[in-house]
């Protein structure tokens, strides 16, 4: 979202909505091939979507009334939540891998 605000002057509503403009149809042909192979189990991805088009549209309504400062400062919150939660994923990943192969390298 900086880029489309530092290198185009748009605004964080539009550039959001220009983002999301571009991934509905990059997510539809991902589903479709998805689909196509047959890896797509239903029973998860049912309430996956239901609950991600709920909250879509329950952010799409929240993002209309803030001011842009605020929309930035929480999508800058966000992202930053999201970018935590990745790290300690890699990490707790990390230390997984290091334990498996620590007994591996025991066993042998």
């Amino acid at each position: 979202m900086f880029c489309f605000r530092f290198f185009g002057g748009i605004e964080q509503h539009v550039a959001q909505a220009t983002n999301i403009a571009f991934f509905v149809p990059a997510a539809l042909v991902s589903i479709l091939l998805n689909f196509k192979s047959g890896i797509i189990k239903w029973k998860i991805a049912i309430p996956i979507i239901a609950f991600g088009i709920i909250g879509a549209v329950i952010g799409a309504k929240i993002a209309l009334v803030l001011d842009t400062a605020s929309l930035k400062k929480f999508f800058g919150i966000f992202l930053g939540i999201i970018a935590f939660y990745e790290i300690l994923s890699l990490i707790k990943l990390y230390k997984k891998d290091n334990l498996s192969n620590n007994k591996n390298i025991k066993k042998n």
